[in-house]
């Protein structure tokens, strides 16, 4: 993507953001403070922590990395089958604790000398209290341990509580606080600071952009056309067969337009199409499937020899791919060879054709991002965030425009999905997106 103001291009990564509404909305306002312009944030808002597994899932082919809210979510989602994108969660912290000491004593909730504590380590409670000059020899911690459900945490505090033995309790889970305080127990959640949020997002985009580097090996493609296909007395001068390269070179573009790819005349029979690791999966399902075979053969009834070559290089990526197209021609099969690195090779085989996604025009999505901020200013809304209602009052276009719209500045990296606003409506609340205003200059 390009920075609008010099023409330079830097990297995009992509954050998926899985918790609860409260954290989601945090770490945004956290992640528009910081100085990392290619970065997007993708938004997996759960209700409480049972639901963090199908939420991340929904969102790991979208995104580079997820950030989860805490601990329990981020092991939940684990326990059900390892994660296609590297995953970290903000984790529970003194400073936490120390908010949540300020807050009870401010509003006289309980005695933070008699309370239950939550998902943290018994030394770190020690050393806060020492911090502040308390005594913690009558506070009770259960720290944070995997297979321990929510439940177990509940039954903690209401024993201790019903028991006398404390006075309230300071948790990191929404669900059981909101449980505590319906049984009359003084509660206290405790946040993660915004020092360690935004500590945790700057390792989630170092971590997002390692995992993006580790794709962008180079992949070189050649697309042949097997003496097969060809009559006996072929010359590349004939015309119906300059017209076949043509078409050929039509179809390869297709897919090179997702993968951001460049295709090139290789020799008479076939095509060079150069593109990175990363771009091709997006294809193959992460390699799972050939690339060009099911296209080409539904659009020209043409059947190609297919060699993937991978490589830190140009160089090794097309020796690579000279050793696959080998093994594809030897093969005479309805399939692709891959070679890469260390002696890898796969066999990919046909899959579906697949539709081409429209392309991002991000001159033009600058321009209505300008007009929706224009239009805001005139009404005192600094917030910048609208749904497509609004959008399309301003834009004097329809809802399905509006909503089109609002997807187009989140493809240009223009606008972020929020969680959906809560209204007084009946029926499902509309979508909200918080424009980048700070993108335009």
């Amino acid at each position: 993507m390009a920075d609008q103001g010099t023409g330079a291009r830097y990297e995009e990564v992509s954050v998926g953001l899985v918790g609860g509404e409260s954290f989601v909305r945090r770490m945004v306002q956290i992640a528009r403070q910081g100085s990392t312009p290619g970065l997007r944030v993708e938004p997996a808002v759960y209700q409480d922590e049972s639901e963090a597994p199908q939420r991340a899932r929904a969102l790991m082919e979208r995104v580079d990395v997820l950030l989860f809210a805490g601990p329990l979510s981020y092991d939940r989602t684990l326990a059900e089958g390892d994660l296609a994108v590297p995953g970290l969660y903000v984790p529970p912290s003194s400073a936490a604790l120390h908010a949540a000491l300020v807050q009870a004593m401010s509003t006289s909730a309980f005695d933070p000398a008699r309370i239950s504590v939550d998902s943290v380590k018994e030394q770190e409670v020690k050393d806060c209290y020492a911090e502040v000059g308390l005594s913690a020899r009558r506070v009770r911690v259960r720290p944070y341990q995997e297979e321990l459900e929510p439940g177990d945490y509940l039954e903690f505090h209401r024993k201790l509580f019903a028991a006398g033995r404390t006075s309230g309790a300071v948790t990191t889970i929404a669900a059981v606080a909101d449980a505590l305080e319906a049984d009359g127990v003084p509660t206290v959640l405790m946040r993660p600071s915004t020092q360690t949020m935004r500590e945790t997002l700057r390792a989630a985009i170092l971590t997002g952009s390692g995992a993006r580097l580790s794709r962008s090996r180079i992949a070189v493609v050649i697309v042949q056309v097997p003496d097969s296909a060809l009559p006996t007395r072929t010359s590349p001068a004939q015309y119906w067969y300059q017209e076949l390269r043509l078409s050929l070179h039509h179809e390869l573009l297709h897919d090179a337009r997702r993968m951001d790819a460049i295709v090139l005349p290789h020799d008479q029979t076939s095509f060079l199409v150069i593109s990175t690791l990363g771009s091709l999966e997006t294809i193959t399902g992460e390699l799972e499937t050939a690339p060009f075979l099911a296209r080409v053969r539904e659009a020209l009834n043409l059947d190609l020899q297919v060699g993937i070559g991978l490589g830190r290089s140009t160089l090794e990526a097309e020796n690579n791919a000279y050793r696959a197209i080998a093994m594809a021609v030897a093969d005479d099969a309805d399939l692709a060879y891959l070679v890469g690195s260390d002696e890898l090779v796969l066999r990919l085989p046909a899959g579906p054709a697949t539709e081409v996604p429209p392309v991002v025009d991000e001159t033009r999505d600058l321009e209505t991002l300008r007009m929706l901020i224009q239009d805001l200013d005139k009404s005192g809304d600094e917030a910048r965030l609208v749904d497509a209602e609004q959008v399309a009052g301003i834009l004097g276009v329809t809802l399905r425009t509006a909503r089109r719209t609002l997807r187009g500045l989140v493809d240009s990296g223009l606008a972020w999905p929020m969680p959906a606003a809560r209204a007084g409506k009946v029926g499902r609340p509309p979508m909200v997106y918080q424009l980048l205003d700070e993108r335009l200059n």
